[in-house]
């Protein structure tokens, strides 16, 4: 068998569905985050992930803040499903996918009318604020953090 007939029986990974994810923020794509191709350049989709993970954390009605630490970004991978244009009403959604003593996972897509466009995955490591140094994740944020795992 060639590496070809490999690759077309393979059947492609389906892509996910917003209700997977059980944090979600809307967005607008702006005409900015255009491309000279005229879709929604790369990098953009960086951004749209950050305002979903930003969204997890910050939201004071959510109860991940513990005052002393704080969530850096470590490491993001994007796949890139389907082109993106402008005018665009978005949905990031956001789910833990593991965590480590100090560190976790987040699984992100982004969604346009129900169809994912992009996924995403990120590691975020807790640091003490102070000495800017990774710390245990505390038990307060560990267990809001666990009500978002990846359905």
């Amino acid at each position: 068998m060639t590496n070809t007939d490999k690759m077309q029986k393979a059947s492609p990974k389906p892509a996910p569905q917003l209700a997977e994810y059980p944090h979600r923020v809307a967005e607008i794509v702006r005409f900015a985050d255009l491309d000279a191709q005229g879709h929604v350049n790369q990098a953009t989709y960086a951004t749209y992930f950050e305002s979903g993970r930003v969204g997890m954390f910050r939201d004071p009605t959510l109860g991940v803040g513990v005052p002393g630490i704080t969530f850096v970004l470590v490491r993001q991978e994007i796949d890139y499903l389907k082109e993106l244009h402008w005018p665009a009403n978005i949905v990031v959604g956001s789910a833990i996918l593991e965590f480590g003593r100090s560190s976790f996972k987040v699984a992100q897509a982004v969604f346009r009318d129900g169809v994912c466009t992009a996924t995403g995955r990120s590691t975020m490591v807790c640091i003490d604020k102070t000495t800017r140094k990774a710390v245990a994740l505390p038990e307060p944020a560990l267990a809001r953090l666990r009500e978002w795992k990846l359905a």
